[in-house]
């Protein structure tokens, strides 16, 4: 109820999770899956929370046109967070363990999204990427969360 007394009906809301299995480290773009889940809500206008559930990898909106983008910053996170780190005490799972952990720290785990006409409203050259920032092959569940109004 509003401060005037008047029933407002619950704002719809929709979410969903998928997967994805990753090759090891590097960028893979989830737009399209992201998309659907938008797409099956049935929202035309309001927000989308993407969510990934773990702590060595991390969700970017970034450019999606020229993959020379992506290479870029991969190397630039190597260099920022470089493995083999004398000074690291976590390192139980190996040398990618704690580097892993500083490049989600230094990105994010969420991203929200407008959503618009029933989709995202991303720019011309954005698409939305899990940063995988382990070496080795990992399922990634990733939760989207659609609310607004139909």
């Amino acid at each position: 109820m509003s401060e005037l007394g008047i029933m407002r009906p619950p704002m719809p809301a929709h979410a969903a999770q998928f997967s994805i299995t990753t090759a090891g480290k590097g960028t893979y773009e989830i737009t399209d899956r992201c998309e659907q889940v938008v797409q099956l809500s049935g929202i035309q206008t309001g927000v989308a929370t993407i969510f990934v559930q773990h702590t060595s990898c991390s969700l970017l909106i970034f450019e999606n046109a020229d993959p020379s983008a992506r290479t870029d910053l991969h190397a630039f996170f190597d260099r920022l967070a470089p493995e083999e780190t004398p000074y690291f005490i976590h390192t139980h799972e190996g040398p990618d363990d704690m580097p892993s952990h500083l490049r989600m720290a230094l990105t994010r785990t969420s991203e929200v999204i407008p959503v618009l006409q029933g989709k995202l409203a991303l720019g011309t050259w954005q698409g939305v990427f899990l940063f995988e920032h382990r070496h080795a092959s990992h399922t990634r569940n990733i939760v989207v969360s659609v609310l607004g109004e139909n």
